[in-house]
């Protein structure tokens, strides 16, 4: 027969043993669902080439370039609030070839990225005339 002192380690050592377990089989199938979420997504996704990204200074990597493949972003467009979707080709293209950093975000939709260009120019244009304009004044 056991002491109480001696009962109660094990006791303890079979609920620890059980919590182990219990956290072990959590724990397994958390990795196997992020593996079959992970193999659906590289499905859909598209691969990132690392050696075309441009080169940042910071000690940490972006989320995509951790998985390995662009993923389409959902977002909301800044100017007009429609939802839309950062498709995996588009972010290809911005951060692989335009060399766009990989911290950025796409913010505008097409339409509104479109009047913002126009607007920047128009603003551009009037300013130069305005320079222009002051140094004949100034002849």
């Amino acid at each position: 027969m056991s002491s109480n002192k001696q009962r109660k380690k094990e006791l303890q050592a079979k609920r620890l043993a059980k919590q182990e377990k219990i956290e072990a089989e959590a724990k397994a199938e958390q990795e196997k669902v992020q593996k079959i979420a992970e193999a659906e997504h590289r499905a859909q996704g598209i691969d990132v080439d690392q050696a075309l990204l441009r080169p940042n200074n910071s000690y940490t990597c972006s989320d995509f370039e951790q998985r390995g493949f662009y993923q389409d972003v959902p977002f909301t467009c800044k100017d007009c609030r429609k939802e839309e979707i950062w498709t995996g080709t588009q972010q290809k293209w911005w951060y692989e070839q335009m060399k766009g950093d990989v911290w950025t975000t796409a913010i505008r939709c097409r339409e509104c990225r479109i009047k913002e260009r126009e607007r920047i120019a128009k603003a551009r244009r009037v300013h130069l005339e305005g320079l222009a304009k002051k140094g004949e004044n100034q002849q």
